[in-house]
């Protein structure tokens, strides 16, 4: 192998996530093809938040040297924070505990003790550097959490010390104590607990704006989600039944049909032992109407083929690049090289639309609706989450593990209170 593919090679780990794939397709695959799969690379890094206008990233008050350092005589504040330390395995998640003094908040942030935080695939991809979003290591992870206001900025005027909040950004919320905009804490409704509030953002907005806003879910339509059992596959099979006569196809591991067929699948799929795309055809020869893709790679393809006429692909994510603990430069390349490729002359012959949904670059018109309508819907009893497990934040290894190997059915939960001695962690059966 020549030097500089060599280099570059070794290399890939510090470059930025849409640069070192570029590499990799430059150096090892056929220059025509490089093109195409870099374009297709978008579709890796959707549906979950980064900071931008209107999603600020959180003040990270983990850091010792960062935060500021308490007055004289004052006593100092302790915080608990899982810290991504660098690219690799589970055990580059690691719990500090670091004393600070208290934030300095500006005119329109708050001060929220977590109470619950929301565990996403994102942080599994951010694990391994492929999030490109996440800022570089060190860097405090977490994108939803819930918890209490302790202080607010001297303009917040609709929200106030003691109030119960939903918390959004990009990174920083697997910690006791952030900073975050006042625009980006929600009330949090009467009986919602921290658990549910910490599982309801990234997942609900994630389904609602891509069932309601992108593809037009109506009455008597049929939807294919991929993931049933997950975060996102609870919500959006939640949120179907809140729409008259809808057939949702749920694909997930045979053990967990009994629970999704609960939660609202019509027709569970063990996507293991079956092809999902004969059994929908088995009992809907013209296919489906939505499609709601995680997966990236060949089931993109598959997931256009499947679509009726008038139907949409909304595209939100790469689970099928995260094939284990760490990084695979192979299992990238697979992904990237079965991508979708299409042009527009291709939709209008089919009568198909292609999607992709990114949370984070939406403005926060769409963000406060989404989250007023969810909130809503809560209130009304037509969407709970389904809280999969809580782990305390020494065990973050066993909770990465749990999603990454696709145990869990629903939300994976990090609390950040201390662990105590009798306290056993909680997995709903």
């Amino acid at each position: 192998m020549n030097d500089h593919l060599l280099g570059a090679h070794v290399d890939l780990t510090t470059r930025r996530t849409l640069k070192w794939p570029t590499l990799f397709c430059e150096h090892f695959l056929r220059p025509q093809l490089t093109r195409k799969l870099i374009t297709s690379s978008i579709a890796c890094f959707l549906a979950e938040p980064h900071a931008g206008p209107s999603n600020p990233s959180p003040k990270v008050v983990m850091s010792a040297q960062e935060a500021p350092q308490p007055p004289p005589g004052e006593q100092p504040l302790s915080c608990r924070s899982l810290v991504l330390t660098g690219y690799g395995g589970y055990d580059k998640v690691q719990l500090q505990v670091k004393p600070i003094g208290r934030p300095r908040l500006k005119p329109d942030e708050v001060l929220v003790r977590v109470k619950a935080c929301g565990l996403n695939f994102a942080e599994l991809m951010g694990r391994q550097g492929l999030y490109e979003p996440l800022p570089a290591p060190p860097v405090t992870l977490g994108m939803e959490g819930a918890g209490i206001i302790e202080a607010v900025g001297e303009e917040v005027r609709d929200r106030k010390v003691g109030e119960r909040v939903i918390a959004m950004s990009r990174s920083g919320m697997w910690q006791q104590l952030v900073v975050v905009s006042a625009s980006r804490a929600f009330p949090m409704p009467e009986g919602m607990s921290f658990e549910e509030g910490a599982a309801l953002p990234i997942n609900y907005l994630t389904a609602y704006l891509m069932l309601f806003h992108m593809a037009n879910l109506t009455p008597g339509k049929s939807v294919l989600v991929h993931m049933a059992a997950g975060g996102v596959g609870i919500a959006a099979t939640q949120l179907c039944r809140t729409v008259p006569d809808v057939t949702v196809f749920g694909t997930a591991s045979a053990s967990k049909h009994d629970v999704i067929a609960q939660v609202g699948v019509t027709h569970p799929i063990d996507y293991r032992t079956r092809d999902y795309v004969e059994e929908i055809h088995k009992i809907s020869p013209k296919g489906v109407d939505i499609v709601l893709d995680p997966l990236g790679g060949a089931d993109t393809q598959k997931g256009f083929n499947l679509l009726k006429p008038l139907g949409s692909l909304v595209v939100f994510g790469a689970a099928n690049c995260v094939t284990g603990q760490k990084r695979s430069l192979l299992a990238l390349a697979k992904t990237w090289y079965k991508q979708l490729s299409i042009n527009a002359l291709k939709l209008m012959e089919t009568n198909k639309a292609v999607c992709g949904f990114h949370l984070s670059y939406l403005d926060d018109r769409h963000i406060d609706a989404g989250m007023a309508s969810l909130l809503q819907l809560y209130a009304e009893g037509k969407i709970k989450p389904r809280i999969d497990s809580c782990f305390h934040f020494e065990e973050v290894t066993d909770a990465m593990r749990r999603m990454h190997e696709r145990q869990n059915i629903g939300k994976v939960i990090l609390l950040p209170e201390p662990k105590k001695q009798n306290d056993e962690t909680t997995v709903k059966k």
